[in-house]
């Protein structure tokens, strides 16, 4: 009998996890199915009720649910309660267990493309929760400094105590900072004619990560390698991170060497 698996968030219609799920379960020997669940704000209170009822032996988390989703768990991993979100949930024997693939997800984006972060400083743009994740493994990891670039500084300011917290206008005034991640949306398809920072900004810096994968290049990216900088596109951390969960979800050690065939092969899903 196949495995169930799958997808819950508010809006999926762009979502290319079943793809991935499908490709990684052809390469592991798993039965599996993947399929994709668009709940409403005012019905996800039972949602890990509801999949324990149809016997889903596994879930991934994604806009706006996965702060949300802690509440209705049994257990959640270290990763995960020290970044205060979690993306995949495994069902196992009753019990619904939390984590945070994305964390993995990154960390291998940036070892793929030989980022060193050891002793540098990044910038991160915005402060939701796409950046959760990507703070903590830079934190965890040897990072010398973080700071958050946002619109809303009091908000951001509420969210995250501990770090230094500016507008955009005063990135031009950093200095020594080689890392420049964008955590927002801006670029993202079909809005693919925007860029959280001007060309000008992006000189100051030696690597630009966009966590968005759709556009495989965004204008962020796009100006950025114009600058001269190591460009990187959010898709292979998006691989990764189904890889993660895929080991969470059956109990197994998986060749990562999976990875880039399958982000090859979605590559050309989302270039047609």
């Amino acid at each position: 009998m196949k495995k169930f698996f799958g997808i819950i968030g508010e809006k999926l219609g762009h979502t290319f996890s079943p793809q991935i799920h499908e490709l990684i379960f052809d390469n592991i020997g798993v039965e599996g199915n993947f399929d994709v669940f668009e709940i409403k704000k005012e019905d996800f209170h039972n949602t890990i009720l509801s999949l324990k009822t149809l016997g889903s032996k596994g879930i991934t988390v994604t806009i706006p649910y996965k702060v949300d989703i802690m509440a209705q768990l049994d257990e959640i991993s270290e990763e995960a309660k020290k970044i205060g979100a979690v993306n995949v949930v495994a069902l196992k024997d009753g019990k619904a267990i939390g984590y945070n693939s994305d964390y993995y997800g990154f960390g291998m984006t940036l070892d793929k493309f030989n980022v060193n972060i050891k002793g540098e400083k990044a910038l991160i743009l915005g402060t939701g929760g796409a950046s959760k994740a990507v703070v903590q493994y830079l934190i965890d990891n040897g990072i010398e400094e973080v700071v958050f670039a946002t619109r809303n500084i009091e908000e951001a300011k509420s969210k995250y105590p501990n770090y230094k917290i500016i507008s955009y206008n005063e990135i031009k005034e950093l200095k020594d900072f080689s890392i420049i991640i964008n955590c927002t949306p801006v670029g993202m398809y079909p809005k693919v004619d925007k860029s959280p920072v001007n060309k000008e900004i992006l000189k100051a810096f030696k690597v630009a990560v966009d966590i968005i994968y759709n556009p495989l290049e965004t204008l962020f990216l796009k100006e950025a390698k114009e600058e001269g900088l190591v460009s990187i596109n959010g898709l292979y951390m998006l691989v990764a991170q189904a890889v993660k969960a895929q080991e969470f979800w059956n109990d197994m050690d998986i060749d990562y060497k999976i990875i880039e065939p399958i982000n090859n092969e979605i590559e050309k899903l989302i270039g047609r």
